[in-house]
């Protein structure tokens, strides 16, 4: 079982659309700060994978709203791996109400984190190079794809 990736942040006023509520695009945001950080807790740094020429771009993203998030409080980003081979890699979000990270610590292993569920989506990706090929991943970095095989809990499916 993955673990689940928490990342706190508080909703911000331009966050919000004129109901007072997070504008639903926000979220796409929140998923990407939530990827990022996952990439981070490998040890890796996106500018340090666009500087050695990888790139990965969003081919599908999925969404779903369940309750809406507000100005000025805290919510958690909740980010896993769902499926990783060298090319492709699948990332599931969580939005949840309220700072998890004051209970839970930065991660929480089980199959969905705890919490007042906010928005559940994903994205997925293919790993490209600067001309926008497919490349894959394992044979470019291998050091890299094989830390965040571990991290994402996988099997290395090269």
């Amino acid at each position: 079982m993955a673990a689940w990736f928490l990342h706190p942040l508080r909703v911000r006023y331009q966050e919000t659309d004129q109901m007072g509520v997070v504008y639903h695009a926000n979220y796409l945001n929140w998923f990407e700060i939530g990827r990022t950080e996952w990439v981070r807790h490998a040890g890796i740094t996106y500018k340090e994978l666009e500087a050695r020429g990888l790139m990965l771009p969003v081919t599908d993203v999925e969404a779903s709203f369940k309750q809406p998030a507000q100005y000025d409080e805290w919510v958690t980003i909740c980010t896993q791996v769902a499926e990783m081979t060298s090319v492709r890699v699948r990332f599931e979000s969580r939005v949840l109400s309220g700072d998890l990270t004051e209970s839970l610590g930065d991660r929480f292993q089980g199959d969905e984190p705890p919490g007042l569920l906010l928005v559940r989506g994903g994205t997925r990706h293919v790993w490209v190079n600067k001309e926008w090929k497919p490349v894959r991943f394992a044979r470019e970095a291998p050091e890299w794809y094989d830390r965040m095989v571990r991290l994402a809990g996988r099997t290395s499916t090269s």
